[in-house]
């Protein structure tokens, strides 16, 4: 076949797909551009109403009707900044709290910073199996003191949602909060996380709060006392997606009574509700969706009432990658603990008897989160080529490029003025404007990779490939600010 004649043949494939295809991407593009407007506008109303009541949950510090909460804090080789992380939990603004931490066979010196830091000496405490574990608890540690809340159980390395499980069992409040040792909370968080349970202690069963990147932010014995936007603008960049998508968009799926996801990195549940559901799942890829939707499935199948919700307010503060290897890592995994979720519970989507779960979160998940990249995929791949064939008018390249991502633009600075609005995070317009230039440039090269990364954790899931979870290479929080 000659050149021409291979040039023709393109020519004709590329017309044939744009006419079956261009006016469905292009719907697809404008339909989930203006969900994420819409969960926005929800999420909007949930700040104000959270804005006025913020002066009277402070009041209730210290109150009798505050639930005792557990934090479980699963370690492994974090010697460089346990301590100061545990310090920071024992000291949060908080009625009845302990810490667990369980260490998952660490192979640093975790274990000997925290025993010389708190007096730590074994004691003979045997930790139920109220959530059954497969690896072997080593020892239990108690501070010499006695009054300090501070539990360190060491087991076995096992991986993190085990972790968490023994943490569970050795857990003494009714109430348990899922905290990454390599984090920052706030110190009224838990006041603030806490507020549903106390308002409608039957029905909650859990809730989320807000994670936000601590690059760049000024760190001082483990509190934020400078909020600042990071130097490198890869990091700048998923400032602005945490903004978009952990923050406005679980805020607007919890208004509408239909949140799915709780971050497992803070996560709030009613002890009780996580043993019935029998803990995290030490086999999967996405443990902390999979068991919010373990949770749903359950209490709609045993049809009690309950609520499961998202309070913007509290925040905890991580460090996000800073290097393209670990960031691609991470992506892929998410994905592919996103498409295996769904695929297992599949029985639920479109089935009345899960409500707004199963009518309209589930699907919308599916068809706006799972099949997303493989969409946009499509687009950049066919748009650019129709443009070089000739087989496209401007005009449509110009509303296609709109819709994906002049919209996607206008849903991030609408989501960081809702968010800046209520909250007045950052001290500096500087800090402003450089988050208006990340969201444009989050749809300039970034945007793109993400979606083949997430491509490339769906297909290695579809081929059964064994997952390596990576080493996430962490700076450490900075102790000095601009």
């Amino acid at each position: 076949m000659s050149w021409d004649g291979f040039v023709d043949g393109l020519r004709t494939g590329v017309v044939w797909l744009m006419d079956i295809t261009s006016v469905p991407i292009l719907v697809y593009f404008a339909v989930i551009n203006l969900s994420y407007l819409l969960l926005i506008v929800l999420a909007s109303i949930d700040f104000r109403a959270q804005h006025r009541r913020r002066e009277a949950v402070v009041e209730t510090f210290g109150g009798a009707l505050s639930p005792g909460v557990s934090l479980l804090v699963p370690a492994y080789n974090e010697e460089m900044g346990i301590v100061t992380s545990v310090q920071a939990l024992l000291s949060l603004r908080y009625p009845r709290h302990e810490v667990v931490v369980v260490d998952d066979g660490s192979s640093d010196g975790t274990f000997e910073r925290l025993r010389a830091a708190f007096d730590l000496v074994p004691i003979p405490r045997q930790i139920p199996q109220d959530v059954p574990v497969r690896a072997r608890i080593v020892d239990v540690h108690v501070p010499r003191d006695g009054r300090t809340r501070l539990v360190l159980v060491r087991k076995e390395n096992s991986g993190r949602s085990e972790a968490i499980n023994v943490a569970l069992n050795a857990a003494t409040e009714p109430l348990v909060a899922m905290i990454d040792a390599d984090s920052i909370l706030e110190p009224d968080a838990l006041l603030r996380v806490t507020q549903p349970f106390a308002d409608d202690p039957i029905r909650m069963v859990a809730a989320g709060g807000a994670i936000r990147p601590v690059n760049g932010s000024r760190v001082v014995s483990g509190r934020i006392v400078k909020v600042q936007m990071p130097k490198p603008w890869l990091a700048r960049i998923q400032v602005v997606e945490y903004l978009r998508a952990f923050l406005l968009g679980r805020t607007g799926w919890s208004r509408f009574g239909a949140l799915i996801l709780i971050s497992g990195a803070f996560g709030l549940f009613r002890r009780d509700v996580v043993v019935e559901a029998g803990g995290l799942d030490p086999d999967s890829i996405g443990e902390d969706f999979e068991l919010v939707l373990r949770i749903h499935r359950k209490l709609h199948d045993e049809k009690r009432d309950y609520r499961v919700g998202f309070v913007p307010e509290p925040v905890l503060w991580t460090e996000v990658p800073s290097t393209l290897g670990v960031l691609r890592n991470q992506r892929r995994r998410w994905h592919r603990g996103l498409w295996e979720t769904l695929w297992a519970y599949r029985g639920m989507v479109l089935r009345p008897r899960y409500g707004k779960v199963g009518m309209i979160a589930l699907p919308y998940y599916w068809v706006f989160e799972l099949f997303a990249p493989l969409l946009e995929f499509f687009g950049i791949i066919i748009v650019p080529l129709a443009l070089v064939l000739d087989v496209v008018n401007i005009p449509y390249a110009i509303l296609f490029l709109s819709l994906a991502y002049g919209l996607a633009i206008l849903v991030t600075l609408s989501a960081m003025a809702a968010e800046e609005w209520s909250f007045h995070r950052h001290e500096r317009w500087r800090d402003l404007g450089l988050t208006l230039v990340a969201s444009v440039l989050e749809n300039i090269g970034y945007r793109q990779l993400t979606v083949w990364w997430r491509l490339e954790g769906w297909w290695a899931s579809l081929r059964r490939k064994k997952q390596v979870w990576g080493v996430m290479t962490r700076t450490g929080f900075g102790e000095a600010g601009e």
